[in-house]
């Protein structure tokens, strides 16, 4: 038998993959790869379509939202990433258990601390999960009030075309305000806050003592 082939899919491989699911529908992997000509296994097949090629499948960028409900899932299924998968539409199991141990994971080693302790699981409930909440609050009023300058600016450059613009810069924050004029604009400017645990340079003791009133009650 010829050899089967490992190691990464070329652009070639996966059209010839995309248009025999196309023709004959998923399963059957081990057919679909001979119908393609692919010198590839069938859970080969099968893993690159689920993870990678499906028209639904969402990877990269996982939201403050996606985070938050990873972290909630976890605490009721554990390491169930097929069960926790099911909740986030798009993502595929193997790219939340990979966010788990390339994020969640790694903050824990940084704080010297075990995944499955009750520290580290006070953290994520205190700490962690509610600045995830905070960051979606922020951003879904950065949205809104965005949605409502635009909507403010184009109203006044309809009825007044000298009218001083409003700007908002949707990469910053909205609770600390700066102002600047220029050239008769107003500008309104926010800071931008690190929202990452691992680089704020805090020891699990200050994480803890910071959240005491909260984590004991």
């Amino acid at each position: 038998m010829e050899e089967l082939r490992r190691g990464p899919w070329t652009v070639e491989e996966d059209l010839l993959l995309v248009q025999v699911v196309a023709e004959h529908g998923e399963g059957r992997w081990n057919a679909r790869a001979s119908h393609a000509g692919l010198k590839r296994s069938g859970k080969s097949c099968r893993l690159r379509w689920l993870n990678y090629l499906r028209p639904d499948v969402r990877r990269g960028n996982i939201t403050a939202e996606e985070q938050l409900l990873i972290l909630e899932l976890h605490c009721r299924f554990g390491n169930r990433w097929s069960k926790i998968a099911q909740h986030l539409p798009g993502r595929t199991d193997n790219e939340i258990k990979n966010y788990w141990r390339t994020r969640v994971q790694k903050h824990a080693k940084q704080l010297r601390c075990d995944i499955d302790s009750k520290t580290f699981q006070d953290i994520v409930r205190f700490v962690w999960m509610p600045r995830l909440l905070e960051r979606i609050h922020v951003d879904h009023d950065r949205t809104i009030g965005t949605s409502l300058i635009t909507a403010s600016e184009e109203h006044s450059n309809f009825t007044n075309p000298n009218s001083t613009v409003v700007q908002v810069r949707g990469d910053q924050r909205d609770d600390k305000v700066n102002t600047e004029t220029t050239n008769g604009d107003f500008a309104i400017g926010y800071e931008e806050e690190n929202w990452d645990i691992e680089q704020d340079g805090w020891t699990i003791n200050d994480l803890l003592n910071e959240y005491k009133w909260d984590i004991e009650n």
